[in-house]
């Protein structure tokens, strides 16, 4: 556990020595004002590359740590390469990436308080996703805007939020990428939240390796897989558990996972 916060404090800062940009000519940036958060947040934005020339409408994927998805530049230990991912296999889709706070990461990512790290404020951020992010984007962009068009994907502290949101907006959020999710921050909270749960109807795809330096991860995506199977029939084929033999927690796991993730998701 201590070498994975080890790496969730780590992300909170941005590598130094980082390449010249590589995000590619469909991503863009815009910053708003965050008031759930007393912030503004800068958002990155992926359109897929027949956008500006087709009048359809795209499903949306909130994605946070928007700094690690497309760009070397401002990624902390190398990026998702979602941009080049997206490209290569021409996907319809939009995607709205969320720089998370810096400092205050863990505190918006992170739904209950622990009582050694502390956090907590998840509700406030996923508060702003929806209520503010989301209506300025489908306001703004082409957007599919119902519940099995939208999805919250994320990685570590992102997985555990990404895995909260679709519980506490069940209506909004339809689809979720859950990559090394950091269960383990907020346990009991989250599980008994779950057994609370009566019905389930939510696309999941969890990933993460069996080398993320704490053995409680595949444990508790196990055990969260079985709690899933007792809120819905498993001929439903709603969730997929990948554990990546040797994989560690990091950008490479999770980037070299994207791509089957989205096709399986979409």
């Amino acid at each position: 556990m201590k070498f994975i916060f080890s790496i969730l404090f780590g992300l909170l800062f941005f590598n130094s020595h980082a390449q010249n940009s590589t995000a590619s000519n469909q991503v863009s940036t815009f910053t708003i004002a965050a008031p759930q958060l007393n912030t503004s947040k800068k958002i990155w934005v992926y359109l897929p590359k027949n956008y500006t020339t087709s009048k359809k409408k795209f499903p949306v994927i909130y994605m946070h740590d928007g700094q690690n998805l497309f760009d070397a530049k401002t990624s902390y230990v190398g990026e998702w390469n979602v941009d080049e991912t997206l490209d290569s296999i021409a996907a319809q889709v939009i995607v709205i990436g969320i720089e998370h706070g810096g400092e205050k990461r863990m505190e918006e990512l992170t739904p209950f308080i622990n009582q050694k790290y502390g956090g907590g404020h998840a509700d406030k951020y996923l508060e702003f996703i929806v209520k503010t992010l989301k209506p300025y984007v489908d306001k703004n962009y082409r957007t599919k805007p119902n519940a099995n068009n939208t999805c919250l994907w994320g990685s570590s502290l992102g997985g555990l939020v990404s895995f909260y949101g679709a519980l506490k907006y069940p209506d909004v959020f339809g689809k979720v990428g859950c990559f090394s999710p950091s269960f383990w921050f907020n346990r009991k909270e989250l599980f008994d939240l779950m057994e609370r749960t009566k019905k389930y109807n939510t696309k999941i795809y969890f990933l993460c390796g069996d080398n993320e330096g704490d053995d409680d991860m595949v444990n508790d995506l196990n055990a969260m897989e079985y709690q899933i199977n007792t809120k819905r029939c498993v001929c439903e084929r709603l969730n997929k558990k990948i554990i990546v033999k040797g994989g560690q927690h990091n950008e490479k796991l999770w980037r070299e996972g994207f791509k089957k993730a989205y096709l399986w998701l979409f």
